[in-house]
């Protein structure tokens, strides 16, 4: 792409530039007064980095594993929805250039491009992510056709029983156009998603219709056994849940609130990974999304514990910049920029960041 950007913010004032406004309020906006959404940010300007001198630095590896999944950094892209609203090729794109950055790739349920194609397409580790529908005939079907396309793991939200009170889609009678749809459900599960009413989020009638509320803990048994694929439980903000997650055997947890777009007033993912790194007590991983940025973050939050962070706008951001090479741009500079803050801090692989090397100022009052 011309004119690369040099820094994250650069892909989205080039995103911004090129979306249109209710696109972009769809991606940008978060729940009720979207406090969570600058909480989220907000939290990792309070960390403080504590550098190591005097360390061989000549090499710092990025690389990780994350459930079998062998990654050139932890630096991955977090699942979000319709990809072709912010470029034609959708969810192809985010898996070609995800793959260039040796990256995890973890594909929405409403991906608008197929499995199979992201899966065709994909050269690095990708998984599913997974609302509970009331159908859970599709459910079964998703998960049979992920793993015959080759997915490492499936991810399934758990802080969706509705959808967040957005009101920048509300506002603008949000709905999806003409040639954009989620790609692997029927059209008539997804039909009302596609109606625009005035002050009304077509997204959020949708979810009412097509998600199940009722799920609990004990319905997990269900899904273990119709897929032999990890599972990972995304969503997961408190160490009570944590420690539910480990007892039925949860292969994995992502520390979320759904950038800022479910429950407002939330914690920030960052506040609440250390008590859910506690919690799950070196038995399985914890991921973390919400508010990363670069490097800089992601090293924060592999320092509290997090084995891997996943980016959401900014990928988002690289896509409607630049497709594939956009994409990849965006997780390269966060990774270059990992690698400088280990450099910088003393740290020459990932095992070596610890909480030793950060402190956490106290939030203002």
């Amino acid at each position: 792409m011309r004119g690369v950007p040099g820094t994250v913010e650069g892909y989205r004032a080039l995103a911004r530039g090129r979306l249109g406004g209710e696109v972009w309020d769809f991606f940008e906006g978060g729940a009720e007064s979207e406090r969570t959404v600058g909480d989220n940010r907000r939290a990792f300007g309070r960390v403080t980095l504590r550098p190591r001198v005097l360390v061989d630095v000549s090499r710092c590896d990025t690389a990780v594993e994350v459930l079998g999944a062998r990654l050139r950094t932890p630096v991955g892209v977090a699942p979000t929805a319709y990809h072709r609203l912010a470029h034609p090729d959708g969810e192809v794109a985010t898996a070609q250039g995800a793959g260039a950055a040796g990256a995890l790739f973890v594909v929405s349920i409403y991906a608008s491009r197929t499995i199979e194609d992201v899966a065709a397409a994909a050269t690095s580790p990708w998984w599913l992510q997974l609302y509970w529908l009331r159908r859970r005939d599709i459910l079964a079907d998703l998960v049979a056709r992920a793993a015959a396309a080759g997915c490492g793991a499936v991810v399934l939200t758990v802080d969706a029983p509705r959808l967040g009170r957005r009101h920048r889609d509300a506002r603008n009678g949000f709905a999806l156009g003409p040639g954009i749809r989620a790609a692997n459900l029927d059209s008539a599960v997804t039909a009302s998603a596609h109606l625009p009413a005035a002050g009304r989020s077509a997204l959020a009638a949708h979810a009412v219709e097509a998600v199940d509320p009722s799920v609990t803990w004990s319905d997990l048994a269900w899904l273990r056994a119709r897929s032999d694929l990890p599972l990972v439980l995304k969503g997961v903000l408190t160490a009570q849940d944590a420690a539910l997650a480990v007892d039925h055997g949860a292969d994995a947890v992502v520390v979320s609130n759904h950038g800022g777009r479910q429950l407002d007033r939330a914690p920030a993912t960052l506040d609440a990974l250390a008590e859910v790194v506690a919690a799950v007590g070196g038995a399985i991983p914890v991921l973390l999304d919400g508010g990363v940025r670069g490097g800089t973050d992601a090293f924060a939050a592999l320092a509290l514990g997090a084995r891997a962070v996943l980016l959401g706008r900014p990928a988002l951001w690289g896509l409607a910049a630049g497709g594939a090479a956009g994409v990849a741009g965006v997780l390269d500079l966060a990774t270059e920029e990992l690698a400088h803050t280990m450099a910088l801090a003393g740290r020459p692989d990932l095992a070596s960041i610890d909480g030793s090397a950060v402190r956490l100022r106290a939030e203002a009052r």
